[in-house]
């Protein structure tokens, strides 16, 4: 199993974040998997560990439909900090929506960081293969 330190799971539905954390669990390595059931509270908490020198999550699962902040509200912000790594962000979603695979192309252009669009549910080849390092 390969090692990442740290994982963040952004999404508002138990289910979903019970079931990445055992499907990231059996694919990777994982010192920590935290979750966070809004943008609002992610950005806050990894602002806050950025700012002060503290690890931010080398990859980030986050899904677009949330209350308080959805993850498009998220990536704006985070894209916001002065973060030089490379994060992997992986949009995990069930939208077919094609405004919401627009708005995946605007940010994926936007940014230095990887960030895919993955369709819900996962199974884990796809988590092992969306675990990679960016």
């Amino acid at each position: 199993m390969r090692k990442i330190s740290d994982i963040t799971i952004i999404d508002d539905d138990a289910i979903t974040v019970f079931g990445l954390r055992k499907l990231i669990s059996s694919s990777v390595e994982c010192t920590s998997i935290l979750s966070y059931p809004n943008g609002k509270i992610a950005i806050d908490t990894i602002s806050d560990l950025f700012n002060n020198d503290h690890k931010i999550p080398q990859i980030i699962f986050l899904d677009i439909n949330m209350p308080i902040m959805d993850g498009w509200e998220f990536l704006e912000a985070f894209l916001q900090l002065q973060i030089t790594k490379k994060i992997r962000i992986n949009i995990v979603t069930s939208s077919i929506d094609p405004i919401d695979y627009k708005q995946w192309e605007y940010f994926k252009n936007k940014s230095h960081h990887l960030i895919t669009f993955n369709q819900k549910p996962l199974d884990r080849n796809k988590v092992t293969e969306i675990t990679q390092l960016a």
